[in-house]
Protein backbone atom coordinates (compact mmCIF):
# COMPACT_ATOMS: atom_id res chain seq x y z
CA UNK A 1 0.00 0.00 0.00
CA UNK A 2 1.18 3.47 -0.81
CA UNK A 3 1.17 6.28 1.71
CA UNK A 4 -1.15 9.17 1.05
CA UNK A 5 1.69 11.39 -0.16
CA UNK A 6 3.07 8.66 -2.43
CA UNK A 7 -0.38 7.96 -3.87
CA UNK A 8 -0.90 11.67 -4.58
CA UNK A 9 2.53 11.88 -6.22
CA UNK A 10 1.83 8.83 -8.39
CA UNK A 11 -1.52 10.25 -9.49
CA UNK A 12 0.15 13.54 -10.38
CA UNK A 13 2.87 11.78 -12.38
CA UNK A 14 0.35 9.69 -14.31
CA UNK A 15 -1.70 12.77 -15.15
CA UNK A 16 1.45 14.56 -16.33
CA UNK A 17 2.36 11.52 -18.44
CA UNK A 18 -1.10 11.49 -20.02
CA UNK A 19 -0.73 15.15 -20.94
CA UNK A 20 2.78 14.61 -22.34
CA UNK A 21 1.55 11.61 -24.35
CA UNK A 22 -1.26 13.65 -25.88
CA UNK A 23 1.08 16.57 -26.62
CA UNK A 24 3.68 14.32 -28.26
CA UNK A 25 1.12 12.62 -30.48
CA UNK A 26 -0.61 15.89 -31.36
CA UNK A 27 2.60 17.67 -32.33
CA UNK A 28 3.59 14.72 -34.53
CA UNK A 29 0.24 14.93 -36.30
CA UNK A 30 0.66 18.68 -36.77
CA UNK A 31 4.15 18.14 -38.13
CA UNK A 32 3.18 15.37 -40.55
CA UNK A 33 -0.28 16.56 -41.61
CA UNK A 34 0.24 20.33 -41.62
CA UNK A 35 3.88 21.41 -41.62
CA UNK A 36 5.29 18.88 -44.09
CA UNK A 37 2.57 19.47 -46.70
CA UNK A 38 3.00 23.23 -46.29
CA UNK A 39 6.70 22.81 -46.93
CA UNK A 40 6.43 20.49 -49.93
CA UNK A 41 3.25 21.73 -51.58
CA UNK A 42 3.33 25.46 -50.91
CA UNK A 43 7.05 25.94 -50.30
CA UNK A 44 6.70 27.19 -46.72
CA UNK A 45 9.82 25.60 -45.21
CA UNK A 46 9.34 27.70 -42.10
CA UNK A 47 6.47 25.40 -41.08
CA UNK A 48 8.79 22.44 -40.52
CA UNK A 49 11.47 24.66 -38.97
CA UNK A 50 8.92 25.64 -36.34
CA UNK A 51 7.03 22.38 -35.81
CA UNK A 52 10.12 20.16 -35.89
CA UNK A 53 11.63 21.56 -32.70
CA UNK A 54 8.21 21.83 -31.05
CA UNK A 55 7.63 18.13 -31.67
CA UNK A 56 11.19 17.34 -30.58
CA UNK A 57 10.62 19.10 -27.27
CA UNK A 58 7.30 17.29 -26.80
CA UNK A 59 9.01 13.97 -27.55
CA UNK A 60 11.78 14.59 -25.01
CA UNK A 61 9.22 15.71 -22.41
CA UNK A 62 7.19 12.53 -23.02
CA UNK A 63 10.21 10.25 -22.64
CA UNK A 64 11.23 12.11 -19.48
CA UNK A 65 7.71 11.71 -18.06
CA UNK A 66 7.78 7.98 -18.83
CA UNK A 67 11.10 7.56 -17.02
CA UNK A 68 10.03 9.62 -14.00
CA UNK A 69 6.59 7.99 -13.72
CA UNK A 70 7.76 4.40 -14.09
CA UNK A 71 10.76 4.85 -11.78
CA UNK A 72 8.60 6.63 -9.22
CA UNK A 73 6.91 3.44 -8.18
CA UNK A 74 3.48 2.14 -8.89
CA UNK A 75 2.54 -1.12 -10.47
CA UNK A 76 4.12 -0.92 -13.94
CA UNK A 77 4.73 -4.21 -15.71
CA UNK A 78 7.65 -4.65 -18.09
CA UNK A 79 5.17 -4.90 -20.96
CA UNK A 80 3.50 -1.60 -20.03
CA UNK A 81 6.86 0.11 -19.80
CA UNK A 82 7.90 -1.14 -23.24
CA UNK A 83 4.53 -0.13 -24.65
CA UNK A 84 5.00 3.43 -23.41
CA UNK A 85 8.49 3.69 -24.95
CA UNK A 86 7.69 1.99 -28.27
CA UNK A 87 4.56 4.10 -28.71
CA UNK A 88 6.70 7.24 -28.80
CA UNK A 89 8.27 6.03 -32.04
CA UNK A 90 4.99 5.17 -33.75
CA UNK A 91 2.45 7.54 -35.31
CA UNK A 92 -0.66 7.70 -33.12
CA UNK A 93 1.22 5.82 -30.39
CA UNK A 94 0.50 8.51 -27.83
CA UNK A 95 -3.19 8.19 -28.55
CA UNK A 96 -3.01 4.38 -28.42
CA UNK A 97 -1.73 4.58 -24.85
CA UNK A 98 -4.64 6.76 -23.71
CA UNK A 99 -6.63 3.78 -22.44
CA UNK A 100 -3.72 2.31 -20.50
CA UNK A 101 -2.90 5.64 -18.90
CA UNK A 102 -6.54 6.30 -18.05
CA UNK A 103 -6.78 2.91 -16.29
CA UNK A 104 -3.58 3.66 -14.38
CA UNK A 105 -5.00 7.04 -13.39
CA UNK A 106 -8.22 5.46 -12.14
CA UNK A 107 -6.21 2.94 -10.08
CA UNK A 108 -4.06 5.71 -8.61
CA UNK A 109 -7.16 7.80 -7.85
CA UNK A 110 -8.68 4.83 -6.02
CA UNK A 111 -5.50 4.61 -3.94
CA UNK A 112 -5.78 8.31 -3.06
CA UNK A 113 -9.45 8.02 -2.14
CA UNK A 114 -8.76 5.06 0.15
CA UNK A 115 -6.69 7.37 2.34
Amino acid sequence: MLTSVAADAELSMIRRLRLASFAEASTLLALVLVAVPLKHVLGYAIATRIMGPVHGAAFVAYIWCVVVTVSGGGDWTWREQMRLIVAAFMPFGGFANAGLLRRKEIDALAQVEQR
